[in-house]
């Protein structure tokens, strides 16, 4: 069975820490992949952790995971309310599929409540913080245990 995720960070996620952190929190996107990188480990995942702000390698990036079978945890960020093309690339996807965002987007301004991705996603944690990310990494290795147990 396959134990990969991809931990994919959409557009300005570099400036965690720093980028609006009464939204965000101070927590930086390097703390946060350190943090991933070791609970995978602990849980016996291999985690490929990537941040971009360009649409077309989030693209890519997707692609990739579908051809290799991995899991796949996206912040999509602001991908997340007008980005087809991503979507597109999700629907691909049969392996787990979680959405995550940092703030709780269903109480945002209009312009950040609605995400495109969320209906191809398994599951959508949002409004945790930083402590999205081990919520989400827990929760793609009880999708990839049931997984394994289906087959």
């Amino acid at each position: 069975m396959n134990r990969t995720v991809f931990i994919l960070n959409g557009p300005n996620l570099n400036m965690l820490g720093r980028r609006e952190p009464h939204i965000y929190g101070h927590t930086t996107l390097e703390q946060i992949r350190h943090c991933s990188e070791r609970l995978a480990q602990e849980l016996d995942l291999i985690c490929d952790f990537r941040q971009t702000n360009h649409e077309g390698v989030m693209v890519d990036w997707i692609q990739e995971a579908f051809e290799q079978g991995a899991a796949v945890i996206i912040n999509p960020a602001g991908l997340s309310f007008h980005s087809i093309p991503v979507l597109d690339a999700l629907k691909l996807h049969d392996a787990p599929l979680i959405e995550l965002h940092l703030s709780n987007i269903h109480a945002r301004d209009e312009l950040h409540r609605h995400s495109i991705m969320s209906g191809v996603a398994n599951s959508v944690i949002c409004g945790m913080g930083a402590d999205g990310y081990p919520l989400a990494i827990r929760a793609i290795d009880v999708l990839l245990r049931r997984q394994a147990a289906n087959n």
